[in-house]
């Protein structure tokens, strides 16, 4: 089962680390994800650019709008994320809270549905 483990953590935290704790905290990656590949865990991850980057897309009355930034204002922004194929919801709950931004943010673990069977050619 591949689950979606979506790190949130507040922009100025990372802003406001020093670059010894920007450093920690890409270590701390680098370490999941030499335990991801010794546990022999399918897996993909990556970081976001800030959301000053973002823009949103609607649909309304079959017309496109774009619109700059996130979806919704939130106190903590998607930073990045994990795509873990693992047996079970612990074992994702396990992964998730070796990502180092469990400190200071929230990880949402979110199980991927798979709708493969059910698309027509």
């Amino acid at each position: 089962m591949q689950y979606l483990l979506l790190i949130y953590e507040a922009e100025e935290i990372w802003a406001g680390r020093s670059d010894a704790g920007k450093r920690e905290v890409m270590q701390g990656h680098q370490a999941l994800n030499e335990r991801l590949r010794a546990d022999g865990v399918h897996y993909n991850g990556q970081p976001l650019m800030p959301t000053a980057t973002a823009v949103s897309v609607r649909v309304r009355d079959g017309r496109r709008q774009v619109t700059d930034g996130p979806f919704a204002e939130t106190k903590e922004q998607l930073a990045g994320f994990y795509l873990v194929d693992v047996a079970t919801l612990d074992e994702a709950l396990d992964y998730a809270a070796l990502i180092p931004n469990a400190g200071t943010g929230v990880i949402e673990v979110r199980p991927v549905a798979d709708h493969s069977g059910h698309l027509d050619g």
